[in-house]
């Protein structure tokens, strides 16, 4: 089962497709302008007018309301709300990063929601110019999108050991980073160990 949630950031035009669309608050408005089904609608739709919301009411299969005061983020909710229907699903967030920093920061460490952080390696964020995953503790195989040129490493609660990368980082050489950016692949896969904690992984191009 291969998922979209649109958040609330700008969204490009992808030809990828899913199986199921869901929108965060006013991302619902782009699933419904890429004439999507919307599937699932969750948000506390504090970002939308009342003509829209109602828009979105009657376009939604199913329809999530959240309060404005809440301890998770609405995409939090989305996540959640996906999960608890589909445990094995792969989704992908688009309009999740740019915009309000604290909103693009609460997607970029979703693996510290405790609810969250056992599906963290079937969650991705991707945009125009990233594609963000998320690895657990252990030893991890990383192959190159080939749209992407670089790639980083951004240590949540551990050290990383990083090889058969253009940069390696390992115990002879390591020195402690919150991340290690701009690395390249060699052709072949990337090795990455991560002792604790958990890894976010961005790929990037200019």
């Amino acid at each position: 089962m291969k998922i979209a949630i649109y958040c609330g950031g700008e969204i490009q035009l992808t030809n990828m497709h899913f199986d199921y669309y869901v929108g965060v608050d006013r991302g619902c408005l782009a699933v419904l302008a890429a004439q999507h089904p919307l599937h699932l609608a969750v948000g506390d739709f504090d970002s939308v007018t009342s003509a829209q919301l109602q828009q979105i009411k009657q376009a939604a299969q199913t329809l999530i309301l959240a309060p404005s005061e809440k301890d998770d983020s609405d995409s939090e909710l989305a996540l959640k709300a996906v999960f608890a229907r589909y445990p094995l699903a792969e989704v992908t967030l688009f309009g999740a990063l740019g915009g309000r920093l604290d909103h693009s920061l609460v997607n970029l460490f979703l693996p510290s929601n405790p609810d969250l952080a056992p599906f963290m390696r079937q969650i991705t964020l991707h945009d125009e110019q990233n594609m963000v995953c998320f690895y657990p503790a252990g030893e991890h195989w990383i192959e190159q999108d080939p749209t992407m040129h670089y790639i980083a490493f951004l240590a949540e609660g551990g050290r990383l050991a990083i090889t058969q990368a253009k940069y390696e980082l390992t115990p002879a050489n390591y020195f402690p980073r919150k991340i290690y950016a701009s690395n390249e692949f060699l052709d072949k896969p990337i090795r990455l160990e991560v002792d604790s904690g958990y890894a976010v992984v961005i790929q990037s191009r200019d």
